[in-house]
């Protein structure tokens, strides 16, 4: 099938790509997500928009990424297995498509022990993996999970994710190896800030051939602060953030830290893109677009390439 996906047009075209994550809204007005939104105009190829992320409430990815595309921006609406069961899932993948919704990200979704609602009950129907099998079935097939045909089949670009740095570090690119399999068109990764153990990682992926199958597109963090940098050392599973990283920013005064954290993001992304497979990158600042913005300037990430309006191109990779 075809997708007219604008962040497929330019991984497909050799163009270094450049995500950021949205930050979540608590608000039912709708200016509240577009505010936040249109700072990142023009500085990104895509906004991702999260599905509860951390386990807590937020509005829905479908219906930010949808208020994205009555502005003109691309969204990559996230989706976890955690809160739906199989016709949820596929219910909101069908509906985004209608919606004009083409960049998929399909993921797990952090345990309610990790959020407000540690009493929420987990749902995991089907795993993440299976999910992007049911993704790639819908578009490519143009049927349900169950086998019954779609009248009209969606146009996705699907995601997943993965994490460089859990353990059995040698599993990972083999974890990977698999969600291509399934049918994944690119991934974004868990928060880079030890480069030289997700260099390890891509080697491996290298030697597995798949940067050919698929657009991998490192995550890096903007740390705001020390306290922001110790908090994500400490309290979030799976993500490495180095000693000499957190020392550092501690090193730094208060009022320089945002600065320093800046340059720290600056750093990281002119080392990742020199590894070979990296095709992009997600820049992460938490509740803070204008530092995304100002990574991107810093970084040589400006401007960003054009395309006619929207361009239509093959569905695969």
């Amino acid at each position: 099938m075809a997708t007219v996906s604008r962040l497929a047009s330019l991984l497909r075209d050799g163009r270094f790509v450049v995500t950021a994550e949205l930050s979540s809204s608590n608000s039912a007005d709708p200016d509240a997500t577009w505010r936040r939104a249109e700072v990142l105009r023009g500085s990104v190829d895509a906004i991702n928009c999260t599905d509860n992320t951390g386990a807590h409430v937020h509005m829905s990815s479908l219906a930010a990424s949808h208020l994205l595309v009555e502005k003109g921006l691309e969204p990559v609406m996230q989706l976890t297995v955690r809160d739906r069961n199989r016709l949820a899932l596929q219910a909101d993948l069908l509906g985004a498509a209608a919606l004009g919704i083409h960049n998929i990200l399909l993921m797990s979704g952090d345990d309610v022990t990790a959020g407000d609602h540690p009493e929420a009950r987990r749902i995991y129907d089907i795993d993440s993996m299976q999910l992007v099998e049911v993704a790639a079935a819908m578009r490519d097939r143009g049927t349900y999970l169950s086998g019954r045909k779609l009248e009209q089949a969606p146009a996705f670009f699907i995601g997943a994710v993965e994490n460089p740095f859990a353990p059995p570090l040698e599993f990972r690119p083999l974890r990977l190896q698999k969600k291509v399999q399934a049918g994944a068109d690119f991934i974004q990764t868990q928060l880079v800030f030890d480069v030289p153990l997700f260099a390890r990682f891509m080697a491996m992926a290298v030697d597995l051939g798949l940067p050919d199958k698929v657009f991998i597109i490192p995550s890096i963090g903007i740390p705001r602060s020390a306290r922001g940098a110790h908090f994500m050392r400490e309290k979030v599973p799976g993500l490495h953030v180095p000693d000499a990283l957190v020392a550092r920013l501690e090193k730094t005064p208060p009022g320089r830290q945002a600065e320093e954290g800046i340059q720290i993001a600056v750093e990281l992304v002119n080392a990742v893109r020199e590894i070979p497979g990296v095709a992009g990158v997600h820049l992460i600042g938490i509740k803070w677009e204008e530092g995304v913005v100002q990574v991107a300037d810093a970084a040589g990430l400006l401007p960003r390439p054009t395309l006619s309006p929207i361009a239509t191109v093959g569905g695969s990779r």
